[in-house]
C-alpha cells in the first residue's frame, strides 16, 4: 500500500484494502461527475456563507487547511447515511474542528427540555408565575 496510514489513504480518495481484504471504493464526492459538482458548490458556499452550520459562529476564511478553525464543506446528511454527495442542499460551511466532531453523525437541533422545579427551587411566595418562565 502506498500509504501506511489507512485514514490518510481514505482521506485523499485512494482505493485500499480493509481488514477483511475487501476493496473500499473512494467516496462519491471525490470521483466522477460528483467531483465536478461538489467543487462548483464548494466555491459557491465559500463565497456566500460565513457562519459555521454546526456551531453557528463566524468563520474566518483567512485560516487555511492545517488550522482547526479553517473553513470546510460539511455534508448535512453524511454520504454513508444516504446523503447526496454533491447537492448544494446537502452541503454547508463549517469549521474543520466542528466537522471532525460531527463526523458521520446526523446533527439535530437540541430541543428545549421543559424545566422541572426541584424541591430546592420551590417558590417562597404566592407569586409563583414568575418562577415558571
Amino acid at each position: 500500500m502506498l500509504f501506511n496510514n489507512k485514514s490518510v489513504a481514505k482521506a485523499i480518495g485512494f482505493l485500499y484494502l480493509d481488514i477483511e481484504g475487501e476493496d473500499m471504493a473512494p467516496r462519491a464526492d471525490r470521483t466522477g461527475a460528483h467531483r465536478v459538482a461538489f467543487d462548483k458548490n464548494r466555491k459557491v458556499l465559500l463565497k456566500t456563507q460565513n457562519t459555521c452550520g454546526i456551531c453557528g459562529k463566524q468563520i474566518d476564511k483567512r485560516h487555511k487547511a492545517p488550522d482547526p478553525m479553517s473553513p470546510v464543506v460539511d455534508h448535512i446528511i453524511p454520504i454513508n447515511k444516504g446523503g447526496h454527495p454533491s447537492a448544494i442542499e446537502n452541503l454547508q460551511l463549517a469549521h474543520w474542528t466542528c466537522n471532525r466532531q460531527k463526523s458521520d453523525k446526523l446533527f439535530k437541533n437540541k430541543q428545549e427540555e421543559p424545566k422541572v422545579l426541584g424541591n430546592r427551587n420551590l417558590p417562597q411566595s404566592r407569586d409563583w408565575a414568575s418562577y415558571v418562565s
